[in-house]
């Protein structure tokens, strides 16, 4: 009996049972993705225009990163209460919104509505701070994948959700605001108490290697799965029966990386955190040596940064490093024999622990954060606006888009975590040279989009999904190494405060005012090009009963065409009634 508890705590304490139930959570915190699939009915249901569907989206990028008081929360309170708080967030914010839109409750103004939107989307920080926290703790010497794989499942969330959404055959398309906010809210509650730090840096096994393969292995497959099961019911009518096995398979690929932590624990002799405890004194011993030895060594690399001269950063790279080698040669010498003493610097070096005042008068940190500002607020523009987008190019369904990006977003994760740890690792580059990547494929999908060329929407969507998710691999994992990990959770929720700020430049200043220029435009074009008594019926019935909508260069042309040849028509019979009465 005794055996089988000591088991069951090895189990519960084991750092990949963590990383499994960060995965399961974030697989549902990516409520902000499915904005592109609500947007419409909100603006639908509140009768809103393209510049205050604009303003929500700002509201809900606002509660998607501006995470100050989770990041508090997760270090002066244990995990689990920052958990709760999120998911009550998220269950007020999205279940008012929802009780709003059915006529369930009575309607609020603007600024309301972007209240609700927020605190619920708010929520979201929490989940992120508190996977990310856990696990970048638990795994430190595998960072890059780690944050990868956990941002990856958030972006992935918004397909995920919306194939459950769409196993639910809900009539009311209002049904998926509701969905956003009870699942999860009950998930999370459900795994508060398992994310939470394990002392998982005492936990490193021969197995993590082949381990992190078997993940990555499963998030290939549930990326093309996703992929293959969202193309086919766009192209395909499929029965309801169909669509409810297709969803019992992804829900059993979500399931599988159990696998790991269970067969480490029950099949494989792997010294558990209990079995540490007990572990002799002279173990001890030199296990404390062997950090100090690291600790020391770290310090003395640290001073590589002061002590080399300013002309080796501009030599070749063989020489810069063989230069590097030497002076820590010489460090290391001379500590060992005492002949100098190590200086400090007042204040941390790179790669130490940093407040974030301390952080903030660095340019490296500034740099991230701008950065971060043109990627990732340009990628939100368009996801947040996937919706209007595809209706003006002629596509009546916007949901395969807004699946296909957040697919693409997990891809681009996925490989930014992973790609990113080889150039650090293996060819000594600085990771945010990854970023500079990234940004170079939103640059091409954003021009993709400014062409309107057949097809633009599935290669933009890919090239922006791509992009835009590997941002959020990189940033937090290259901020980690810059600046520590016992502040990480207040430094990443400042990093992503560039999110909304971009989001309000980009869509709520540009795209929005562009948007309903163009559909008055439009309007304007088609209202005058009508006959006297079209006018008078368009001035009564077309541009009251529905909102503003831009149909694109190409196809609103021919929409407008065929509308005015309409409405020609059948004023001119209108006509010759008028004077047949007048007869």
């Amino acid at each position: 009996m005794g055996r089988h508890q000591g088991k069951l705590s090895a189990f519960l304490c084991n750092r990949w049972l963590v990383f499994v139930a960060a995965m399961w959570v974030q697989s549902c915190a990516g409520i902000g993705y499915l904005f592109g699939s609500i947007s419409p009915v909100i603006k639908g249901a509140l009768g809103y225009n393209q510049r205050q569907i604009a303003s929500l989206g700002v509201a809900k990028d606002l509660g998607d990163c501006v995470g100050f008081l989770a990041g508090a929360l997760c270090e002066l309170l244990p995990l689990w209460a920052a958990l709760l708080v999120g998911a009550l967030q998220n269950l007020v914010g999205y279940g008012w919104a929802w009780l709003i839109v059915t006529k369930r409750a009575p309607a609020l103004p603007l600024w309301g509505m972007c209240v609700l939107i927020f605190v619920g989307t708010n929520g979201e920080t929490y989940f992120n701070t508190a996977a990310l926290v856990s696990c970048v703790q638990n795994f430190p010497k595998s960072r890059g994948p780690i944050v990868g794989i956990l941002k990856g499942f958030a972006g992935l969330s918004g397909a995920i959700l919306t194939q459950i959404y769409a196993m639910m055959n809900c009539p009311d398309r209002a049904g998926l605001i509701f969905m956003v906010a009870v699942g999860p809210s009950m998930v999370v509650i459900a795994l508060m108490f398992i994310v939470r730090p394990v002392g998982g840096h005492r936990q490193a096994r021969p197995t993590d290697k082949s381990s992190f393969m078997f993940i990555y292995s499963v998030c290939l497959l549930l990326a093309s799965y996703l992929m293959g099961v969202m193309l086919l019911e766009d192209l395909v009518e499929l029965n309801h029966t169909v669509i409810v096995l297709f969803t019992t398979v992804l829900v059993f690929l979500l399931l599988v990386p159990i696998v790991i932590p269970l067969m480490l624990t029950f099949y494989f002799d792997a010294t558990s955190p209990i079995q540490e405890c007990l572990l002799l004194e002279p173990q001890k011993e030199e296990l404390n040596k062997s950090a100090e030895n690291t600790e020391q060594n770290e310090v003395i690399l640290s001073e590589v940064e002061d002590e080399k001269p300013k002309d080796v950063d501009f030599l070749p790279t063989v020489e810069r490093q063989k230069r590097i080698a030497q002076l820590q040669a010489k460090l290391f010498q001379a500590a060992a024999v005492g002949a100098v003493r190590v200086k400090r610097r007042k204040g941390p070096h790179r790669g130490e622990d940093f407040t974030l005042m301390q952080a903030l008068i660095k340019a490296d940190f500034w740099l991230i954060f701008v950065s971060l500002l043109l990627g990732a607020g340009s990628g939100l523009t368009v996801i947040d606006n996937l919706g209007q987008m595809s209706q003006s190019l002629g596509y009546d369904d916007m949901h395969i888009f807004v699946s296909m990006i957040s697919i693409w977003n997990f891809l681009g994760r996925i490989a930014g975590g992973y790609f990113s740890e080889i150039i650090v690792r293996d060819h000594a580059y600085p990771r945010p040279v990854a970023m500079a990547v990234a940004q170079v494929l939103m640059a091409v999908g954003h021009l993709f989009f400014a062409m309107g060329w057949p097809g633009t929407m599935y290669i933009g969507t890919l090239l922006i999904g791509l992009g835009f998710g590997a941002h959020w691999a990189i940033v937090p994992a290259a901020a980690s190494e810059l600046f520590g990990l016992k502040n990480f959770g207040t430094l990443y929720n400042f990093l992503t405060v560039a999110n909304p700020a971009g989001s309000l430049v980009f869509s709520g200043l540009i795209a929005s005012v562009i948007y309903d220029y163009q559909a008055e435009k439009q309007s304007h074009v088609q209202y005058r090009s009508t006959s006297l008594p079209g006018r008078l019926l368009s001035d009564t019935q077309l541009f009251l009963e529905e909102p503003l909508k831009y149909l694109g260069g190409k196809m609103g042309m021919e929409e407008l065409q065929w509308r005015r040849n309409k409405s020609n028509y059948f004023h001119f019979v209108d006509f010759l009634k008028m004077g047949y009465e007048r007869i």
